[in-house]
């Protein structure tokens, strides 16, 4: 999944980016609320965390600008312990959830797999299609129980593809969901990391529909 982790504490988004990017996500970073704003509005992100004290504009003026906007990205904030006005205040502001400063990391994991379940059809950390079993928690995936061996990006495809299983997804749109913004997107690789799936998966699962994009089957179909 694509996220937005917005921090102004160097040290913290870097943690934040590396711990979120190591559970199998694309991360975008931003230190400061403009940043964030715009990011928010022009980019789609599956998921965002979201610092309530941020420079440049705050963080709860990001989010009411977000929402005004019609985004409706699950936003989790993070909010010093004292400042329970700031939780209320989130939450009324439309903010999903929210996590206390000093957090453990593993908790706000956990979190942030809360909100994308919300997204997707699947109602626990595990996610089945047919043979194929993907654990959102360990980052891992297996298929008839054999664990199956994928690059990170191949993680991230196939991550996607599950969570919106049934659906066509264009290479555009997978190419946004594998490279950070910033980056020089080439829509054309994700036909070569779509083709290494197929190799790795049970025969039929992916489906391609001609000019739009792949699609995941939610068991692969009969030969």
């Amino acid at each position: 999944m694509r996220i937005l982790v917005v921090e102004d504490e160097p040290t913290l988004l870097a943690q934040l980016a590396h711990a979120i990017t190591a559970a199998g996500h694309t991360v975008e970073t931003a230190a400061d609320g403009a940043t964030a704003r715009y990011l928010g509005e022009e980019e789609n992100f599956d998921a965002v965390v979201l610092d309530l004290g941020l420079p440049v504009v705050d963080g709860l003026s990001v989010l009411r600008h977000w929402r005004t906007q019609g985004r409706q990205m699950p936003v989790l904030i993070l909010t010093a312990r004292s400042a329970w006005h700031e939780k209320v205040t989130g939450m009324d502001a439309g903010a999903d959830d929210y996590l206390s400063k000093p957090f453990h990391m593993e908790e706000l994991l956990a979190r942030l797999r809360a909100l994308l379940r919300r997204l997707s059809p699947h109602s626990s950390a595990e996610w089945q299609c047919g043979s194929i079993r993907l654990d959102t928690r360990q980052a891992t995936v297996s298929v008839d129980g054999k664990p199956l061996i994928l690059t990170s990006h191949e993680f991230k495809i196939l991550s996607l593809l599950m969570q919106r299983m049934g659906e066509v997804l264009s290479r555009t749109e997978l190419s946004e969901h594998l490279y950070p913004h910033d980056s020089e997107r080439d829509s054309n690789t994700i036909e070569v990391f779509v083709g290494r799936l197929r190799k790795k998966l049970p025969p039929g699962s992916i489906e391609t529909v001609r000019g739009l994009g792949y699609r995941l089957h939610p068991a692969a179909p009969a030969p």
